[in-house]
């Protein structure tokens, strides 16, 4: 019955680090694998390095953004989900 209480705490601190680290880290890759998924020609997105544009090409690793200087190849994970859905979202302002 000692020998359980000497390792108690440590069992402790493993359940504690996986239920404030690991698990949230699972569930964010989860959402951007499942976002990454459902993209599609004509979204507009954002990639993390701030790069505006709308998606022309799909492939299997890859995208091709159209931007206003012209077109680029990028991986499909260099797309920021926070910030593209956010502009998704947003309602659209006719002059």
């Amino acid at each position: 019955m000692e020998d359980i209480v000497k390792f108690l705490p440590y069992v402790l601190m493993i359940g504690v680090f996986y239920f404030l680290m690991i698990r949230p880290q699972q569930k964010r890759a989860k959402s951007e694998k499942e976002f990454e998924s459902q993209l599609k020609v004509g979204d507009k997105i954002i990639t993390k390095s701030g790069i505006h544009g709308r998606i022309s090409e799909l492939s299997e690793k890859t995208i091709v953004i159209e931007t206003m200087s012209g077109k680029l190849k990028m991986e499909r994970s260099s797309i920021s989900m926070e910030m593209s859905s956010k502009i998704n979202a947003a309602p659209v302002v006719k002059k």
